[in-house]
């Protein structure tokens, strides 16, 4: 089965916010994202909605500027 989320808009809006793995970590109290999220991020495996959400917030972005719907 092909993958239909990519989360290549994620590393484009990271490079133009000037934002990095470790600002994803270490951002803010709450909204902390774990080092195996970003694992999976990487490896364009499935995360929960409450991911997506503190990505956004971190970023200041909107959804679609961190994931895409590929279809197959």
């Amino acid at each position: 089965m092909n993958k239909l989320i990519s989360y290549a808009p994620l590393w484009k809006t990271m490079k133009k916010k000037g934002a990095t793995t470790y600002t994803l970590r270490n951002k803010g109290n709450y909204d902390n994202i774990s080092g195996s999220t970003i694992l999976r991020l990487q490896k364009n495996e499935s995360v929960s909605t409450n991911t997506l959400n503190a990505l956004c917030k971190i970023l200041n972005c909107k959804l679609s500027d961190i994931v895409e719907y590929i279809p197959d």
